[in-house]
């Protein structure tokens, strides 16, 4: 089990506690506003690299904020076991979670695999290096990764909750607190009892399916993941011990039947482009499976069109440019996963051009964003979460297929764990 590092009593865990790293890449305004709020305390900002600042990376400054805070005292050790959180989100339930830490020797990110941890997207290896060298030679780590777990009868995390509410063997309260930038509300209970946590992992081993075996999809923090994978690989091939902390990775476990956990789609925002000239290369991209396309004077009338049904097998995509609304549609696609059509054209087009990509949660923040006429915003639909276990195991989807809510949603980093001796 986990030994847990959480912040001494008097640390601001307002402060303390900052949004995913991989989160507002192209809003550098809101790490800007992060910055202010934290100000002089001590903080998980100064332990992670957000990728808006990635140009900018001091891992040597983060390696040194580790030993600081473990050298002061910032960081309070508890008894080995488990973390139960509970997150509003502003939706009609609160998102309920457990924080485990996950063997490595379980998960493999390279396509094909077919571990018990297995990814839901593909990697870009490119992304790696930057996140192993913040991994390699930490003292810490502190996670902003989920990970779920196909629960329909509701028998790991949803029962540990009646303990937080008995007045016998009451779970002990670790934090109740307003998280920064409309985060909404946390609240964790710190789960130490052997035979409570025995019960709970048996629990979920009875969930394991398929030959071989799947039990975890990646929801959110793959590449973090696999960067600590990549370092533990290495540390192992040096002959580092079998039981060393860095074969392990601390999640938050999510059940994907939680009420509050909705899949929401991430937008695709190409900038340092022509978008007419985009549009063409689009129509001859997809000629053949049937392609056409609508333009449209007003964003009611857009809307309404994204809103109609689209024909059987058929699947549509709507874009902004500039002042421009427009909606394409392809008859014949040749992925089931809209994105996944979507990326057959943009990987290649952008093999040749020298436009840039970026990933975007929110309708109104693609709008906003796409309204420079260098830019255009792709506009994806949601995927029915109930799919993807399904999914997962005859393959990774392409990247940023989906999100875990909305961007405020993700986690915040604030749980910690020491994985060097």
């Amino acid at each position: 089990m986990p030994a847990l590092l959480l912040p001494r009593p008097d640390v601001a865990l307002q402060s303390w506690a900052v949004i995913a790293c991989d989160q507002h890449t192209s809003e550098p305004a809101y790490w800007q506003e992060t910055r202010r709020l934290v100000a002089d305390n001590p903080s998980t900002l100064h332990m992670v690299l957000p990728e808006a600042h990635l140009g900018t990376s001091d891992i040597a400054g983060i390696h040194g904020h580790m030993a600081d805070y473990l050298r002061r005292g910032v960081l309070v050790e508890q008894a080995p076991g488990l973390m139960l959180v509970e997150r509003d989100v502003g939706r009609a339930s609160p998102r309920r979670g457990l924080v485990v830490a996950l063997d490595l020797e379980h998960y493999d990110y390279r396509a094909g695999s077919q571990a018990l941890i297995r990814c839901t997207e593909g990697t870009d290896r490119n992304r790696l290096p930057t996140r192993i060298a913040v991994r390699q030679q930490a003292p810490l780590e502190t996670p902003h990764i989920m990970v779920l777990i196909d629960d329909p009868q509701r028998t790991v995390i949803e029962p540990l909750f009646a303990l937080t509410e008995r007045t016998e063997r009451t779970l002990p309260t670790a934090y109740d607190f307003e998280l920064m930038q409309g985060g909404g509300r946390v609240r964790g209970w710190h789960v130490a009892d052997e035979s409570t946590i025995e019960a709970a992992a048996a629990a979920l081993l009875a969930l394991r399916r398929g030959e071989p075996p799947m039990l975890y999809a990646m929801g959110d923090g793959n590449h973090s993941f696999a960067a600590a994978r990549a370092v533990w690989e290495d540390m192992k091939a040096a002959g580092a011990a079998m039981d060393h902390p860095a074969r392990f990775g601390l999640v938050e476990l999510v059940n994907l039947h939680d009420d509050a956990m909705c899949f929401e789609p991430i937008h695709r925002l190409v900038t340092g482009v022509d978008p007419a000239a985009l549009l063409r290369t689009l129509t001859e991209h997809f000629t053949a499976q049937g392609f056409s396309t609508r333009a449209f004077s007003t964003p009611q009338q857009w809307q309404r069109a994204l809103a109609e049904p689209a024909p059987s097998a058929a699947q549509r995509i709507g874009y902004f440019a500039g002042a421009d609304f427009g909606l394409v549609q392809i008859e014949r696609p040749a992925s089931p996963l809209t994105t996944a059509t979507l990326h057959g054209f943009l990987d290649a087009f952008l093999q040749r051009e020298s436009a840039e990509l970026d990933y975007i949660h929110g309708d109104d923040t693609l709008a906003k964003l796409a309204a420079d006429r260098d830019r255009i915003g792709f506009l994806l639909p949601p995927m029915d979460k109930h799919d993807l276990f399904k999914i997962v195991r005859g393959g990774a989807a392409p990247r940023k297929t989906f999100s875990l809510g909305e961007a405020h949603e993700k986690r915040y980093y604030l749980e910690c764990r020491r994985i060097a001796r």
